[in-house]
């Protein structure tokens, strides 16, 4: 058995269940290279704890779900031949704990968007690509797999509507964008097809007239929060650690929510909007900001006070 092609196999399965497989991919690409640069033919534990020694450092947490995805292919795979080991779970013990967000302010993104603007390009792509990328992500919110997701035929300038066809576990949405937004996309669109020659099928294209992938929207994010100093600079184009790309989702979600509490609105009134937009599965995705936002917590808390305080005075 090709553990190459059977993989090829699992992924074209589950892609057509509607899953989003950008990180599986590539994770289980270097797991199946690692195996047969090795002349391995079948998984087992002690594979996947020796790929983990070379593959390089991260948290416990992230190997828990490196060790997640392999197992489910390690599943597939136990169905076709018996030999193939199905790592246990407990190989990566782990107890899952959200990230603090890091909130960029203003004046960091607009940073993150013009140095965005001096990437160097062979041709002049990523100049103009990554900018309009994480500006989009940065108004929006969006996952990095849904704006790499996006079609030029998703993405309706003319009455500034997005239609997000691919979201998190197939569900689909209608995402209205700013007359401001719009009109830079459109900018946008214009200079990809000049450069093209063409009009591309996905709206976001690399220097190679391609569509972007999450790996190298991550690198270019690494790499220019490297130029801005909001990372450290890494030699061998390593990202290094700092803010990510992922933070702009909830730099987005929390300044919307920080104005209802200043303009006076009724937040949980307002909060099935957000959680709609955001294509959220549960109300305690969207709340979790509250508890993990000082700021916002502080809001919460103040407008919590003022309604007991008026309770009692009645």
């Amino acid at each position: 058995m090709s553990l190459s092609l059977e993989l090829q196999r699992y992924l074209k399965v589950r892609r057509n269940l509607g899953y989003d497989l950008s990180t599986s991919e590539r994770v289980l690409k270097q797991f199946v290279s690692f195996l047969e640069a090795r002349n391995e033919t079948h998984v087992t534990s002690a594979l996947f704890l020796q790929w983990k020694q070379v593959f390089g450092k991260a948290s416990q947490s992230t190997w828990a779900r490196r060790l997640g995805m392999v197992r489910l292919f390690a599943l597939w795979l136990h169905g076709l031949d018996p030999c193939h080991e199905i790592p246990p779970q407990s190989l990566i013990p782990s107890r899952y704990r959200r990230k603090q967000p890091y909130i960029y302010t203003d004046e960091e993104i607009r940073r993150i968007v013009e140095a965005a603007g001096l990437l160097p390009s062979k041709n002049g792509f990523r100049a103009i690509t990554y900018p309009a990328f994480f500006g989009l992500v940065s108004v929006t919110g969006l996952r990095i797999s849904e704006a790499v997701s996006l079609n030029v035929k998703d993405v309706d300038l003319q009455n500034g509507v997005i239609a997000l066809c691919q979201g998190k576990n197939g569900k689909s949405r209608l995402l209205p964008v700013t007359a401001c937004t719009s009109t830079y996309l459109k900018e946008y669109s214009r200079k990809r097809d000049r450069l093209l020659g063409h009009t591309p099928e996905p709206f976001f294209v690399s220097d190679e007239g391609t569509r972007l992938t999450d790996c190298s929207v991550r690198y270019n994010f690494a790499a220019v929060c490297q130029m801005i100093g909001l990372r450290a600079r890494q030699r061998f184009h390593k990202h290094g650690v700092g803010p990510r790309i992922h933070d702009l989702r909830h730099t987005f979600a929390v300044k919307v929510m920080l104005n209802w509490y200043r303009e006076g609105k009724n937040v949980d009134e307002e909060m099935l909007k957000l959680i709609t937009y955001m294509g959220h599965q549960a109300l305690s995705h969207t709340y979790w900001y509250i508890e993990a936002v000082p700021e916002l917590l502080a809001l919460a808390s103040q407008r919590a006070e003022n309604h007991m305080a008026k309770e009692v005075r009645s």
